[in-house]
């Protein structure tokens, strides 16, 4: 069993009992100073963002994942745009989310290991994020489609430049499923009919 832990983590194998779900400075002033990359599409890809997040974190909720969650400078850039009623919410000054009292959580928790992150911004929070944790050993998912940044050059790059830190780059419908792992689950149709419903357009094909 120990053999397969260790497999299922360096394959980046996603398991509801080893997981951590990261929301990293969702924030509504931070997202009104962002504009969808297609100014023709509805809704935008910032929507399309939050969307994918929060079903993400819905998943979580019904799975018992622990969900994290900060707020960069709350006071300035006011409150998480999405449900975060069941997640442990901090507030930092930091980029990072790796802050003592998340620090805290990792080491009580430690049979966690892979942590699925989005949020903002990519090129800031997210990446510094994710650093942080692959320093700790922990294998990250980022869900391309839950994250974002101001211009669509700072996504792409500090994308390619986590996937050369060693993150898995995921969708936040491939995570679920994985969580999920079986249709049989007892929670899977509590669960599918979050997926069931387009998120919208995500500018993930300029990121090819």
């Amino acid at each position: 069993l120990m053999h397969m832990a260790s497999e299922a983590t360096s394959l980046g194998r996603l398991v509801a009992d080893r997981t951590f779900v990261f929301v990293c400075d969702m924030q509504k002033k931070i997202l009104s100073n962002h504009k969808s990359f297609l100014q023709s599409h509805t809704p935008t890809f910032l929507e399309t963002t939050s969307r994918a997040t929060n079903r993400t974190v819905q998943t979580a909720y019904i799975l018992g994942i622990p969900v994290i969650a900060t707020e960069h400078d709350p006071k300035d850039f006011g409150g998480i745009m999405i449900d975060v009623s069941k997640a442990k919410v901090f507030a930092k000054t930091k980029f990072s989310m790796i802050i003592p009292e998340v620090e805290e959580i990792l080491i009580c928790e430690d049979e966690r290991k892979s942590v699925i992150l989005s949020g903002l911004e990519t090129h800031t929070g997210i990446q510094q994020t994710a650093l942080d944790l692959r320093q700790r050993g922990f294998d990250v998912h980022i869900l391309a489609d839950g994250v974002t940044s101001r211009s669509l050059a700072d996504r792409k790059i500090a994308i390619e430049r986590l996937k050369l830190a060693g993150c898995f780059i995921t969708t936040s419908e491939s995570a679920i499923v994985e969580l999920v792992g079986d249709s049989k689950h007892p929670k899977f149709k509590d669960i599918q009919a979050l997926i069931k419903t387009p998120i919208g357009f995500t500018g993930l094909e300029n990121l090819m």
